[in-house]
This record gives C-alpha cells, structure tokens and sequence, in this order.
C-alpha cells in the first residue's frame, strides 16, 4: 500500500470517528461524559492521520524531486482533511458537553440529590419550620400555609422530588437553632435574616432577600424618626433584629421598649394605639399599610443590610447544596421574578 493511501485512510477513519460523534444526543450529565469520551478517540484519531499524512506527505515530497510536485500537492489535501475531521470532532464533542451540563441542572447530581434526602427527618418530605403569621412571607390562607418563603422552599422540595411540610413555631426556638438541630425541622423559613450569631447555631442558605427595618407609626402621629418618639413607646418583636437596632438605638433616642413575642400581636398593639411606633422588616409593614389604609404609616427606614437565609441544622451542607442550586435556579429562569411580584410588588432596581 502506497504512503498516500495509508493517510488518505487515516483521515477517512478520522471523519468516520467525527462523524459518529455528532449522531450523539446529550441528554443529561451520561451523554454529557459518553460525548467526551467519543471525542477524545476522535480528537486522537485526528491526530494521528494528521501525523500520518505529514509522514507520507513528507517522504512523497522528497521522492518526489524526479517526479514533480503534484504528488506533495495531493499529501497535502489529505493531510488537511484529517486535520479538518479532528476539528469537526472537538466541535461536536463541546456542543454534546454544553447540552449534558443544561439537562443535568447546574451543578447538582443525582448523588447531591440521595446525599440531601438522606438528612431529612421525614424521607417522604421536606420539613419546614416557621413562624405565623408575617405577611407576605408566610402566612395562612384559607386553611392554608402561603407566601414568598413557602413558595421559594418548594423550589427545592421538588429538586428532591418530595412535598414540602410545615411546622408553625415560635421564632425564638427558630433563630437559636433549636428547631433544627433538635431534628424538629429539616429546615426553617421564617424570612430569617442572617447573623454572626445565628451563624453559630445553624447553616444557612445563600441569601435570598434584602430587607431592612423601617419605622411605622400611627397616621395621625407627627413623628418621623425615632429620636420623635422620646418617652413614648415602640414595639419590637422578640428575637428579630429590628429589636436588635431598638436596643442600639434606645439610650441616645430615650423611648421605652415594649416586646412582643410575635409580629401579629405587635402590629394589632400599633393600629390599637397600645404603643405610639414599632419597627419590624420593611416588606412586613408595607403589607400591614396596605391591608389597613389610612390607619399606619412608614415614616422612615433604616439601612441594616439584613439578608434572609433558609437556616438548617449546623453542618448540613447536603441540604444546603440543594436549597443553594434551587434558588439559583429559579433566580436564572425567571420563577424567583414570579413570586417576587405575587408577594412582593414590583421587582427592586439593579
């Protein structure tokens, strides 16, 4: 067999490879790898024919002194079809990976999912605690547990394939980390703001919503600030950082605390006149004016950078992956933008 034929069969061989890569569907995180493996035989097949066509190319050229050059001429097409088949190859094998990578969803594998269903306390669902009632976040309606935190968790239930259940508790046994870490709850979503302190007592999730404190009092009041409000009461409600920032704020304003131990009796004491101001989440109070027009007011707003995370049992970083993936997820595809407006209003500027 000529030097000729030999790489214009090397490169034949190169296509063929090319070509039966290209007939591979990447459905999922298997083709994905199955297409990469099918690649680097058809990269390495390239390769070769492209070496051999260069070997006989070359050993043509030289024999070819006498003969004249059309010989090289035609080593060198050959040689360049296979190099051409090797890069059909690597194209194909890059579109087969790309695809595997969008199937899979993002960076979660099957064993992520087995790894985070194997933590739950209850295998056939994923339990929540919270705290009743803090509208829009969570709340019940008819008979019913609904809001922007119950409708984000469900994004990552359904990435475990189970239904999400909710347990209602106080928030104080949810921010020490109680109900988590006694195995009461998988999980709690009760719009959480993120400490260093919390941070030591539980893992949280990425956050997931900006809300700072704000200031609310009655319609009829002339206050604005807190420095307004000197020797009259403000409620705070236990446990949350809006009664942190009153204890801050307490000494150099000289109003008097008053505590509440959920939001709900701390926003009936404000639209009762039992206290003259309270502060609590800015998202909270815009729903409290809005469900009681004309009656309450926000008056100013205080830049805490607080951050909502989903708070789990301290060192449960399988669950968190998941929650972590699932809300990525729904932020890249437009489902995050959905409850926002459903709950929220109209989605913050960028």
């Amino acid at each position: 067999m000529s030097l000729i034929s030999r790489s214009r069969r090397a490169a034949l061989l190169a296509v063929t490879a090319a070509g039966a890569l290209v007939l591979i569907t990447a459905c999922g995180s298997k083709a994905a790898t199955a297409a990469s493996s099918v690649a680097s035989s058809a990269v390495s097949a390239g390769s070769s024919a492209l070496s051999a066509a260069g070997s006989a190319g070359s050993s043509v050229v030289s024999s070819a002194v006498a003969a004249g050059s059309s010989v090289a001429s035609s080593a060198g097409s050959v040689g360049s079809s296979a190099g051409s088949a090797g890069s059909s190859a690597v194209s194909a094998a890059s579109s087969a990976v790309s695809s595997g990578t969008a199937a899979a969803g993002g960076a979660l594998t099957p064993a992520d999912i087995a790894a985070a269903k194997a933590t739950l306390i209850d295998p056939a669902a994923l339990t929540i605690c919270t705290s009743l009632s803090y509208k829009p976040f969570q709340f019940t309606e008819k008979d019913k547990v609904v809001g922007f935190d119950v409708d984000l968790v469900d994004f990552a239930a359904a990435k475990l394939g189970v239904p999400q259940k909710i347990v209602d508790t106080p928030f104080e046994g949810i921010k020490s980390g109680e109900a988590t870490n006694t195995g009461k709850c998988d999980g709690a979503a009760a719009a959480m703001s993120i400490t260093a302190a919390r941070e030591k007592v539980m893992t949280f999730s990425a956050p997931y919503f900006d809300a700072n404190q704000a200031l609310v009092v009655p319609t009829a009041s002339t206050a604005k600030t807190l420095a307004d409000l000197k020797g009259k009461k403000v409620g705070g409600q236990n446990a949350t950082t809006g009664l942190d920032y009153l204890n801050a704020q307490k000494a150099a304003d000289g109003f008097e605390i008053v505590v509440f131990n959920d939001f709900p009796t701390q926003s009936e004491a404000l639209l009762t006149g039992q206290i003259d101001g309270a502060v609590n989440d800015i998202p909270v109070w815009n729903q409290i004016v809005k469900d009681n027009a004309g009656k309450v007011a926000v008056v100013a707003q205080f830049n805490t950078g607080d951050k909502y995370g989903v708070g789990m049992k301290v060192g449960n970083t399988a669950l968190k992956k998941v929650i972590d993936a699932a809300v990525a997820e729904a932020k890249a595809n437009g489902e995050y933008d959905k409850i926002y407006k459903k709950w929220i209003g109209d989605l913050p500027k960028k």
